[in-house]
């Protein structure tokens, strides 16, 4: 396999589409052969990489037209690119705006721009007028770029760009639409401190007698996914690029999980015996994969074995964090995402997490921002989502 580019500046630049298995595994594991030595960066596992954009394994293939592009400089890779058509999405915005994701290289223009072509000529085929990204592979898997906490601790299902990369997105011409913030939430003591929900505000009792609080069940977990999914549709259909998320979607999702997943990494609330509420922690796979270079040798997968055995995590992070629509506007429904971090940080004591990110937050999205950012004043990673036009062929 062919090294990345850091040489042969002067060869033209060449984008290709993938075509063959050999260029597929090249595709999935080119930004830890780009990426290695820059400071920051902490390269994912491969396998979990593999279910994210193999066809064989992502759901996101079931529904959408992708395709797959390399950048060569000579004979070395430099750069690849995803150029997507996601009907759900077309439908949901009644927009035909394809999206470009998967976009990585080192922070050179030429390189960037050549890529971007690429997608941009593919969706033009596809009759798409328009391109929104970076995603990985649809709006509820790695969304955004980088742009902001190069060097905070990794974090899983939180994509990595090298400082710069932006800039060249930005002199191609696209613009922002959107950044996707995450915080970092201690659970300590000190957080409990600020975070105080009024004592005769409690689940259970007195003004919330009708109010419960539940935990995952393994037994029961594929119904229970399907109720998450639901309230998660149901919380944030109308909210900036909101697509449904499909039942194959959640359920491929709890396969991945389940073997990490604990009773207590879910928080459901029910009204009446009625979803309004949840909240999902995922374990951070970083914890227990950080120094295996993402291709683990056979002591490496020893170690990892080892470590998931023991359950080494000690930071997760938030995902699916949502009220029911019905909601909206109610004192209840201002106090039930109160309610869900007030759990989690119960919960540390099972858990055993030092901290959880929280994200993406839309930075349009001020009631959140300003319940979060009272725990937590500014955010420590943030990924920019932008926008540009595909102009039609010359007749």
């Amino acid at each position: 396999m062919k090294s990345p580019a850091r040489a042969q500046p002067d060869a033209p630049i060449v984008v290709r589409p993938v075509e063959s298995r050999g260029e597929l595994s090249l595709f999935i594991k080119l930004p830890r052969l780009l990426y290695r030595d820059l400071p920051g960066y902490v390269a994912p596992l491969d396998m979990e990489q593999n279910h994210l954009l193999n066809p064989k394994h992502s759901p996101t293939f079931r529904h959408a037209s992708i395709r797959y592009f390399l950048a060569w400089r000579g004979d070395k890779p430099c750069g690849r690119i995803a150029a997507i058509v996601d009907p759900l999405s077309i439908e949901a915005w009644k927009s035909t705006s394809g999206a470009f994701g998967a976009l990585d290289a080192l922070p050179e223009e030429a390189v960037v721009r050549a890529l971007l072509d690429a997608a941009r000529d593919w969706l033009r085929l596809q009759g798409m007028a328009a391109m929104r990204g970076p995603l990985t592979l649809s709006y509820h898997g790695e969304s955004g770029m980088m742009i902001a906490g190069q060097s905070e601790p990794p974090m899983v299902a939180t994509p990595w760009h090298p400082i710069g990369l932006s800039d060249c997105v930005e002199a191609c011409g696209f613009s922002k639409i959107q950044d996707l913030l995450t915080y970092r939430l201690k659970l300590d003591d000190t957080t409990d401190a600020i975070h105080i929900v009024p004592g005769s505000l409690k689940p259970g009792e007195d003004r919330l007698g009708d109010i419960q609080v539940s935990h995952l069940s393994k037994k029961a977990i594929t119904a229970q996914g399907e109720i998450l999914r639901s309230l998660y549709n149901d919380a944030w259909e109308g909210t900036f690029n909101f697509v449904p998320l499909q039942d194959y979607e959640m359920n491929a999702m709890i396969e991945q999980l389940k073997p990490v997943l604990r009773p207590e990494h879910y928080v459901q609330i029910d009204q009446a015996g009625q979803p309004v509420a949840m909240a999902m922690v995922v374990p951070n796979v970083f914890d227990i994969a950080y120094d295996l270079d993402g291709s683990p040798s056979p002591l490496g997968w020893a170690k990892l074995g080892l470590r998931l055995l023991r359950q080494d995590f000690h930071t997760g992070r938030v995902i699916l964090l949502g009220v029911a629509h019905r909601m909206r506007g109610s004192m209840l429904g201002a106090l039930l995402p109160s309610l869900a971090i007030a759990e989690l940080l119960r919960r540390r004591t099972t858990l055993h997490y030092d901290a959880v990110e929280l994200g993406w937050i839309l930075e349009s999205n001020l009631p959140m921002r300003n319940l979060i950012e009272r725990l937590v004043p500014s955010p420590n990673k943030i990924h920019r989502l932008y926008e540009g036009s595909i102009e039609p062929n010359a007749a």
